[in-house]
């Protein structure tokens, strides 16, 4: 495709109908001016965050009280404080709407299916409420789950915050360790986990975890079944009962919701935790809510009824990004498991059959069905899809060409970057903009966000810190047992004063557009030359030969050289031809700056939960230094394949 072309640019008549064009005209007599295009609407709605966020209310229909007061300390960033006299409910926006329509779909693999109406729903968090509310659960209270991605989960959060408890979970695939390090730190009131759980077409087993993180927790547990074992698992556990035991006391009645200021914690959420014991981020109730229905509505033109999917767990932000959808009155499509079981179509086969409207994904899982030969253009019925988002790292160029290639010609896609940090996007899709290839298309809307080279001077076409300049909505309200708030600052507003430094290494285009060119901490330094990582992998996961590739700095001489490792395709093999291809690649496709000093074939990748390559543990690992907490990643045993390697001692 030519690159000086847009992949995608929207029909006027589309443009027209979009909910963020009426919202730009619904606010045009608020602001006193007529916005001509995107960019004059973000203009102002950083221009005047307190006008902005009080129309998003408005036009939203925010259930609950806004107050007087818009924004109060508003060019102090931790200080600022939006709606400061509101009062609101997070589980109230969400179960707004009522009757036999779908709230929920449920997949587990090919094992388990479940579809959830508004009504039921609605009784099930009634049920739910009441049970919390006589185990002595209240506002403030933290209630942790180690749950799949099922609409029982959902259910739990939204009775847990319903009455102000804090809402905390992590997948069920996460170690003992791991549960403990993020739940232990936050001393929950209740801890809900499910039976087992299917990956991969296999039952996998959690009993012998849950016995030990109940034990440790020392909190009643309620056991959610999926896999037929809940109640053996139950009897075992000291303080334990099934689901159906929990609520069996209490008939289903009109949901209570407790109206509560606009800061009040909501959720808990961890940082990775590959460089010690995750950090709990603390995020509110208000500002989660309206920064997710800003991205849904407006970003993504989500309205009642459509399908809205994401293919996510409970231990990523994603979850909490996608659960919000029902505020907005769409159908949640869940799915857990895994994404390729029995084949690389069943995400696919489940979007054509409850036709998806936005289909949530990775750059990761748009590679892996572009490396596997699959071109869903030709084999499913995707007419309802009109959204592809991708997040979890940076797509490739060639991804986004594959999109329109192999899976939809008419579509608007938009790579999204965040993360847990906010619960939400920093820049996003805007879909009154084209789509142009290997570019996120623009910063989100009340979001004062820039480039900063490394003496905060902003810089266009230059690589750089991504900061964002004023205060927003869904800020951390603080982290857990972080008194003073030192931990907070250090981790956003060290490097700039007032000015939060999010730590991806990015760029603007000419199209105002945005490239990630990976974490700031794992940016390369050769000759002193800042390199993100991104930019190599998008030249050396685009050959058949590489299944994927993980890039370190390795301190050397001095100076610091340029590492890449790779896993290749199954029966292939490192020669050196094949590492000359790959050099040469990197050279004329990226720069001879980028050339990897060394080029090593290793059998497997460490990775998050989430998805996520390690960067930062592997270079530990070369380096001889500890890696702090292995129970963040899911497969841990990869970093010993990186551990005192011969090739990298000369």
């Amino acid at each position: 495709m030519d690159q000086q072309t847009p992949l995608w640019t929207p029909r006027e008549d589309f443009s027209r109908q979009t909910p963020l064009y009426q919202f730009m005209q619904w606010c045009s007599p608020r602001a006193g001016r007529t916005f001509a295009d995107y960019d004059a609407f973000h203009a102002w709605s950083v221009e005047d965050r307190g006008a902005f966020w009080s129309a998003v209310w408005d036009y939203c229909g925010i259930k609950g009280d806004k107050g007087e007061t818009l924004l109060a300390h508003g060019d102090v960033m931790l200080e600022a404080r939006f709606f400061p006299d509101a009062r609101l409910n997070f589980a109230e926006n969400l179960l707004a709407r009522t009757g036999a329509d779908d709230a929920m779909v449920f997949r587990g693999e090919d094992k388990a299916s479940d579809r959830w109406s508004w009504d039921r729903l609605h009784q099930a968090v009634s049920r739910l409420q009441q049970a919390m509310r006589a185990a002595g659960i209240g506002e403030g209270d933290r209630v942790a789950a180690m749950m799949p991605n099922m609409p029982e989960t959902v259910a739990f959060m939204l009775a847990a915050t319903s009455i102000g408890a804090i809402w905390s979970s992590c997948s069920p695939d996460f170690g003992e360790q791991g549960v403990l390090d993020r739940f232990g730190q936050i001393e929950p009131k209740l801890f809900i986990c499910c039976d087992a759980y299917w990956y991969n077409g296999k039952k996998q087993d959690v009993a012998d975890k849950v016995r030990a993180v109940a034990a440790k927790l020392g909190v009643p547990s309620v056991i959610v079944p999926y896999a037929g074992d809940a109640e053996a698992l139950a009897a075992s556990l000291t303080a334990g009962q099934t689901l159906d035991a929990f609520m069996a006391p209490f008939e289903a009645k009109p949901v209570e919701f407790v109206r509560l200021p606009f800061s009040h914690p909501l959720y808990i959420l961890f940082s990775s935790g590959t460089t010690g014991v995750p950090k709990c981020i603390v995020h509110s109730a208000g500002g989660t809510l309206i920064q997710h229905l800003k991205e849904h509505r407006f970003h993504c033109g989500l309205q009642q009824g459509e399908r809205l999917f994401y293919f996510t767990t409970c231990g990523w932000m994603m979850w909490n990004w996608l659960v919000t959808g029902l505020a907005s009155g769409a159908t949640l499509c869940l799915y857990d498991g895994s994404p390729f079981h029995p084949d690389g179509n069943i995400l696919f086969d489940y979007a054509a059959e409850e036709k998806f409207a936005i289909f949530g994904t990775s750059a990761k899982f748009i590679d892996a069905v572009r490396k596997g030969g699959l071109t869903p253009k030709t084999t499913h019925d995707l007419s309802s899809l009109r959204l592809i988002t991708s997040t979890g790292s940076p797509l490739s160029p060639e991804g986004f060409a594959f999109v329109y290639e192999g899976i939809k010609s008419d579509v608007h896609l938009a790579s999204i970057s965040g993360g847990t940090d906010i619960v939400s996007c920093f820049v996003l899709g805007i879909p009154l903009k084209p789509v142009w290839r290997g570019e996120i298309q623009g910063p989100g809307l009340g979001l004062a966000m820039d480039v900063w080279d490394d003496d905060g001077k902003p810089i266009r076409g230059e690589k750089g810190e991504l900061v964002c300049t004023k205060a927003f909505p869904s800020m951390p309200v603080m982290f857990w047992n972080d008194p003073e708030g030192k931990k907070y600052h250090a981790a956003y507003f060290e490097r700039f004063d007032n000015v939060w430094c999010h730590g991806d290494f990015a760029e603007w285009t000419v199209h105002d557009g945005i490239i990630i060119h990976g974490r700031s901490d794992a940016t390369l330094n050769p000759g002193g030359v800042r390199i993100g990582t991104a930019e190599i992998y998008n030249q050396v996961e685009q050959m058949e030969e590489v299944a994927e590739a993980l890039c370190i700095g390795q301190d050397w001489d001095d100076d610091v050289r340029v590492i890449l490792f790779v896993r290749l395709a199954a029966g292939v093999e490192l020669t050196e031809d094949l590492v000359k291809a790959i050099k040469t690649r990197i050279r004329i496709g990226a720069s001879p700056r980028h050339v990897p000093a060394k080029v090593i074939q290793v059998a497997d990748i460490p990775r998050t939960k989430s998805g996520k390559i390690v960067e930062l543990a592997v270079r530990d690992v070369v380096h001889g230094r500890p890696v702090k907490n292995k129970e963040a990643l899911a497969n841990p045993e990869a970093l010993d394949l990186f551990a005192d390697l011969e090739a990298l001692k000369s």
